[in-house]
């Protein structure tokens, strides 16, 4: 720590292309104060998520000065006056919000109610590449689509070895026995990555996607979870049974739900920032998806994504980091930590 009244963060300044060495800069700001809810947290690792890269270089920040990072882990270190859910010391991860100063910072605030504790079979560094894509999958499957444990037919995850896809898979094979997986992958190591997340059956996306996913499901699919639904409704339409569903969770440009009609079939849109922006009375329930999943990490039942991992946060590496996310190559999730490796 610098100072006793500043920290050290790394910002973005104006809207740069990653390969401008001033895209991501080191800089000081004032330490942040706890308001009521809030959990002063020690970050000590964070991952990079589309939305990092989207902001980066297509939005201009505010007054000048944007701290981008939105996973994160580390530990309390103080807490405000309203909080009742955690206490100094303890290890937490979380997604924070949108519309406050992110985790690429030594200390963050993060409200308490969308804060989950770390799970404790997990390191920092392997804690961090979850909370995001986990609200994500977990409010696509069960607040959008609604499925139940009771639930049976097929799902399709677009996009299945990305964060939110890896995720998703994990959380069908972990709580609804009655769905069969069906995800897409174009390259045979994401393949063998959605496989042994617990994927039924693998179809290539570059492919003929309708014609493969009804070789496997002839009467056609239940539900959609979609990371890329630019130019595909007619896909999906094709494909979807009468009734189906879909929820999508990246930004088309446009979307002709009037296609949707003859089978009535529904779109959802999932942003999981939305309860936080909005101030949304069920708040606290992201507390319980993230305590939730942290569970089902530390019984076995849902395993770490996290699978490129740079030392130490620094300028440098969080700008290889979002180079590596913008490629739209990655596998599983990139993790930026402090934590030293084994």
């Amino acid at each position: 720590m610098t100072t006793t009244n500043e920290i050290r963060a790394i910002a973005q300044t104006a809207a740069r292309p990653v390969d401008d060495p001033h895209s991501l800069v080191p800089t000081t700001i004032p330490e942040p104060v706890p308001g009521a809810h809030d959990l002063l947290v020690e970050v000590r690792a964070v991952s990079v998520n589309p939305v990092d890269v989207k902001l980066r270089g297509g939005a201009e920040p505010d007054g000048g000065l944007r701290v981008l990072g939105f996973d994160a882990s580390g530990t309390v270190r103080a807490v405000g006056a309203a909080v009742t859910r955690f206490t100094p010391g303890d290890e937490v991860s979380y997604a924070g919000a949108i519309d406050r100063p992110g985790s690429n910072a030594e200390l963050q605030l993060v409200d308490e109610r969308i804060v989950g504790r770390k799970p404790s079979t997990m390191t920092h560094t392997e804690a961090a590449a979850l909370p995001l894509t986990a609200i994500t999958a977990w409010e696509s499957l069960f607040d959008k689509l609604r499925i139940t444990p009771d639930a049976t037919g097929t799902l399709l995850v677009v996009g299945g070895a990305g964060g939110v896809g890896s995720i998703a898979i994990q959380l069908v094979r972990a709580l609804l026995p009655g769905i069969r997986v069906v995800a897409t992958a174009s390259r045979p190591e994401s393949e063998t990555w959605v496989r042994d997340l617990g994927a039924h059956e693998v179809v290539d996306h570059h492919g003929d996607l309708a014609a493969q996913v009804l070789a496997i499901a002839p009467d056609g699919i239940e539900w959609i979870l979609t990371t890329n639904s630019s130019g595909q409704l007619p896909v999906y339409e094709r494909i979807l049974r009468t009734f189906g569903q879909i929820v999508a969770i990246d930004d088309p440009e446009q979307v002709d739900v009037v296609a949707l009609k003859s089978k009535a079939l529904t779109w959802h849109w999932e942003f999981m920032f939305a309860r936080s922006l909005h101030g949304a009375a069920d708040l606290v329930e992201q507390h319980r998806i993230l305590d939730r999943v942290a569970d089902l990490v530390d019984e076995g039942r849902v395993r770490g994504t996290a699978t490129t991992v740079l030392r130490p946060i620094t300028a440098e590496t969080l700008r290889e980091a979002h180079r590596l996310v913008e490629s739209g190559r990655v596998i599983g999730k990139v993790v930026v930590t402090d934590e030293p490796e084994d």
